[in-house]
């Protein structure tokens, strides 16, 4: 039974955003949504993908106009022509996908395109000290130690997004929207953004802060306000809510299990690894594992455990030193990804927005790209038998798209991820490689993508599957596989694993 709250009575806003709708060819987007920020506190903003979240934060730093509805900082209109008319106003957004310009330094990155200027004459120069003067006073006031002369490509993700919250602050911003800002930190560095965080309230920033990890949200947040299918559900003091009120608030049903039943049986030795060796140094070294057919063999570890690399490797993608793969107890050399498509072997990638769609064709361009030589006749495409199987991926998986014609990009985070699936199922894998399969994705999509994993695993398909999420190691997989620096620690199962005994594995040669 979930126990009702009272929503937040309204006082003195920071930031009102009233009555915003916003439609795109075949979408509402938004739906008359109303956002009141109070000034100095964390402001999160919940939803499952696909909610509206992201397309009401970028009416609100100017990327898109609203069709209707108006947006007051301090009670004053604000005309949002562009983004720079949003930083202006005193408004910053650090998106999820970081975009730094790598071989800048970090003072220059962060006052690209507003450098201090020295006047000799009729001739405007850079005023390299005084960039660096303010650059060093902007770290003191944050408490950030980044060297203002280090080359931005050598940096670590959290000192980047560290660089990326003293450029919104050196906007003197008031409101600062971020967008998944852990979804690549370790825990370190997440305590690290939160003193941060805490830093900007007591200065009487304003922080939206987008997320789908519940315990962080319940931890920093202030206020919550939760969407759902491009309208506002309510607002309400983080204080008074749980985890399961704001699942059910998100998805509109009570989700009592987090993770399907599993009914796959593992059978024999599909496919064997043995010494897969890396050339690069810090790399994967002497990784032996077999995977049995049927199974969910999940792959745990902390940053810098190179679970990626090693499944890239497994797919073509990097080169391997020495080691033997072995597929049904024959041999089998993988060079690159088309020998690994040919022996059934499928990767989804972690990085979806990078390396998995193609944000400007349609879904019925990402759902065959990967098996196009099977709708060709005589050199010409058979776009009826295109067109049928991505409309079968559609409802198999049940993607929200208004059509297949729609480009993939107008796609919340985790229909993507199902067309994606459904690209490399049309392929018939016997192997199915997901890296972070539910990376950005909220708890409804998660679910949905649980459930497809578990019918795969059913249907006698072997899946690998890393993720950094310690219940969902847990809970979906039949074995897990835990890698320390590259190397093998441990494999444990699934059923009787406990998180103390991953984390030991996990940490077990770290300094």
């Amino acid at each position: 039974m979930v126990r009702s709250v009272k929503p937040v009575t309204k006082s003195t806003y920071l930031l009102e955003m009233d009555g915003i709708a916003k439609s795109f060819p075949g979408v509402k987007a938004l739906d008359n949504v109303t956002l009141n920020v109070r000034p100095g506190t964390v402001h999160a903003l919940m939803g499952e993908n696909g909610a509206g979240k992201s397309t009401l934060m970028k009416c609100l730093f100017g990327i898109y106009t609203p069709d209707e509805g108006e947006i007051r900082m301090n009670g004053e209109k604000l005309v949002l022509a562009n983004s720079k008319a949003a930083l202006g106003s005193g408004i910053a957004m650090i998106h999820q996908e970081l975009h730094p310009v790598p071989r800048r330094n970090v003072m220059e990155n962060i006052w690209l395109g507003r450098f201090p200027l020295h006047n000799f004459g009729v001739l405007k120069f850079i005023d390299g000290k005084k960039m660096f003067r303010d650059t060093e006073k902007l770290f003191q006031e944050l408490g950030m130690d980044i060297d203002p002369h280090e080359m931005v490509g050598r940096l670590s993700v959290s000192k980047v997004q560290s660089l990326e919250i003293a450029k919104a602050v050196s906007y003197n911003a008031k409101v600062i929207i971020m967008d998944e800002p852990t979804s690549s930190l370790t825990g370190n560095e997440v305590e690290q953004l939160f003193r941060i965080i805490d830093d900007l309230k007591k200065r009487g920033v304003s922080i939206i802060y987008i997320s789908h990890k519940m315990e962080e949200i319940l931890r920093i947040s202030d206020d919550v306000t939760i969407m759902r299918d491009g309208r506002k559900i309510g607002t309400w003091p983080a204080a008074e809510l749980t985890t399961d009120l704001i699942i059910s608030k998100m998805v509109g049903r009570d989700l009592t299990e987090r993770y399907p039943e599993r009914t796959n049986v593992p059978g024999d030795s599909l496919l064997k690894v043995e010494g897969l060796t890396s050339p690069y140094r810090n790399s994967f070294k002497n990784v032996s594992f077999e995977l049995r057919k049927g199974e969910i063999l999940g792959v745990g570890g902390l940053v810098g455990a190179q679970r990626t690399e090693l499944i890239e490797a497994l797919f073509g993608l990097r080169s391997v030193e020495s080691g033997q793969l072995s597929l049904r107890g024959q041999p089998i050399k993988i060079r690159k990804p088309i020998d690994a498509i040919r022996n059934k072997i499928a990767l989804l990638t972690e990085e979806r927005r990078v390396t998995g769609i193609f944000p400007v064709l349609s879904v019925l361009e990402n759902t065959v790209i990967a098996s196009q030589k099977n709708y060709e006749k005589f050199g010409f495409l058979n776009n009826r038998s295109r067109r049928e199987v991505s409309e079968e991926g559609v409802r198999r998986l049940s993607t929200k798209t208004p059509s297949v014609n729609t480009q993939i990009r107008y796609l919340s985070g985790g229909n993507q991820q199902k067309v994606l699936l459904s690209r490399w199922l049309l392929t018939d894998p016997d192997i199915l490689l997901l890296d972070e399969p539910t990376r950005g994705i909220d708890v409804g999509a998660k679910f949905e993508i649980y459930s497809i994993i578990a019918d795969l695993a059913k249907q006698g398909k072997s899946i690998i599957m890393i993720s950094s999420e310690m219940p969902e190691l847990l809970g979906m997989s039949d074995r897990i596989m835990v890698m320390c620096e590259g190397r093998l620690t441990g494999i444990v199962d699934g059923k009787t694993a406990t998180e103390e005994e991953i984390m030991r594995l996990a940490a077990q040669h770290s300094a």
